[in-house]
């Protein structure tokens, strides 16, 4: 794990810039805030491939969808709360119904917005997209991976959501790692139990590892970066040889990553869940690390878990 720290909304920020240059139909759509976005190199270096609508969300998935019927790649672009909360109804019957090739491109998911308070903090958007069919959900954990899944994001056909976050997290893969979409990457082989996480929390995830292996319990640690498609076959996995599992997430453990994991794990009907994320309530006002704490996004509360569960 490198020192260095980055958002993954950076790495988006300039993933973007190189495909649009490798491909003249990828464009993007900016609902006004691209400078928060990371879209402000992209307007400069392909202003034609560029249009901003203004604080009219449905707008820009009702043109995102036109100009995907014309050959177009468009990359909508905004906050995570306002990019799949506002926009939803539009993404529904205009994007995805028709599955049509629109990537919704979204920073400060979860609760990264910290100090703007509960309005801007969005807790349910992958649980509320992953119900819809024809939707692809991705989180990236670190920099690297948000720039290799927003290219595969780019290659594959049809809806996608890519979840990025505002403050800047450690740096995990290093630039030769591979990424496949609905494929986890294992992170750290272990028996004892089985932390799977995704996006800003993987890193979480791995420190927990570090701690219970001071205590003799191994840990297997799962980068989910898809919540759908589910790698269903790394969950399967989970449960048929460690049975012990751990969810975490920046995400209301209510239909997100704790959710698609307990399925999984419930029509086999073996193996023990323990959801760690957003404990179904608003966030607030407050400093981001706080906000984890709150809800029993840390590393100590993660290890807490393991070792409760190793002991049963």
């Amino acid at each position: 794990m490198s020192e260095m720290k980055k958002a993954t909304r950076e790495g988006f920020g300039e993933e973007i810039v190189a495909l649009g240059k490798q491909n003249k139909d990828i464009c993007v759509i900016d609902i006004d805030i691209g400078k928060s976005c990371k879209t402000g190199e992209f307007v400069k270096q392909l202003p034609k491939q560029h249009i901003n609508v203004g604080i009219a969300e449905q707008n820009g998935a009702g043109v995102a969808a036109g100009m995907a019927t014309c050959g177009k790649i468009p990359f909508v672009v905004t906050y995570a709360v306002f990019g799949s909360l506002r926009m939803c109804e539009m993404i529904r019957q205009e994007i995805c119904y028709p599955n049509l090739n629109v990537k919704i491109a979204c920073s400060h998911g979860g609760v990264t917005p910290a100090n703007d308070g509960a309005s801007h903090q969005s807790i349910e958007d992958m649980g509320v997209l992953r119900t819809i069919p024809n939707m692809t959900v991705i989180m990236p954990a670190d920099y690297v991976a948000a720039k290799k899944l927003t290219a595969a994001a780019a290659e594959m056909y049809g809806p996608c959501y890519l979840r990025f976050t505002r403050d800047a997290i450690p740096v995990i893969y290093d630039e030769t790692a591979e990424f496949v979409i609905g494929k986890a990457n294992v992170l750290k082989e272990g028996k004892d139990v089985a932390i799977i996480a995704n996006g800003d929390t993987v890193v979480l995830a791995l420190k927990a590892a570090e701690e219970l292996a001071k205590e003799g319990i191994q840990a297997r640690v799962v980068d989910m970066h898809t919540i759908k498609p589910l790698d269903v076959e790394e969950v399967n996995y989970c449960v048929d040889h460690i049975g012990k599992i751990i969810t975490v997430e920046d995400h209301n453990i209510l239909n997100g990553l704790g959710s698609a994991v307990c399925e999984v794990a419930a029509e086999k009907g073996k193996g023990i869940v323990k959801r760690i994320g957003i404990q179904d309530q608003f966030g607030q006002s407050a400093p981001y690390e706080r906000l984890l704490a709150i809800n029993g996004i840390t590393v100590e509360n993660i290890v807490k878990t393991a070792k409760e569960l190793y002991s049963l």
